[in-house]
């Protein structure tokens, strides 16, 4: 019997959103259980947010926070390819999320290290050369779904969704049931949205 073509997934996240590192820990999952392959992409809570008046304080500063990171990203896809953009995620989202590392550009060289990439790349953090990059790789996961959602996005046979929006990680057969989930629903013409109000914080185990 010939292998199955594994079914390509686009995965659009930015590094420091927890509910898209527990998706991406997900899909992960999805991949040891179901013929998928993932394909990452960056995308820009900042974008998303710029020009929200309404934000409060600590949300703004997170917000110039999260400049830093997702034009690491998109620096080190620019420079080396998007096949190094697996690898440099789950080295910063651990850190982010799992160690609570501090978001300063030792973490961002520890996790370029980690990942095999050079150091110096964290000098884009405070830099706009890429950020022309980075707004059409948000633009291209953000069209596919419209402008009331957020991070992840993701895109397979033709249909793209924000979410999904899970805690904690589910892995082995749970993983593939809710795969197997997002298929049925994203195959189903005309569906947009299954949504309830979130009752537990983000749990990375």
């Amino acid at each position: 019997m010939a292998e199955q073509e594994p079914t390509e997934v686009d995965f659009w996240f930015d590094p420091l959103c927890p509910w898209a590192w527990i998706a991406s820990r997900w899909i992960l999952e999805v991949e040891k259980v179901r013929p998928v392959s993932v394909r990452w992409h960056v995308m820009s809570l900042a974008i998303l947010n710029s020009g929200k008046e309404d934000m409060p304080e600590n949300y703004q500063e997170l917000m110039r926070q999260a400049w830093g990171p997702v034009r690491v990203a998109i620096a080190a896809e620019q420079k080396f390819g998007p096949e190094v953009l697996g690898p440099l995620y789950t080295a910063l989202g651990n850190r982010f999320h799992v160690q609570k590392a501090e978001r300063t550009p030792a973490t961002i060289e520890a996790a370029l290290a980690e990942a095999g990439l050079p150091t110096d790349l964290a000098g884009a953090m405070d830099s706009t050369e890429y950020d022309e990059a980075l707004r059409a790789s948000h633009a291209d996961g953000i069209e596919r779904v419209g402008y009331e959602v957020g991070t992840p996005i993701i895109s397979v046979l033709g249909t793209s969704i924000f979410g999904p929006v899970v805690s904690p990680i589910p892995r082995g057969e749970a993983a593939a049931r809710l795969w197997d989930g997002v298929l049925l629903v994203a195959g189903t013409d005309g569906f947009f949205e299954l949504k309830r109000s979130r009752t537990r914080d983000p749990i990375f185990d």
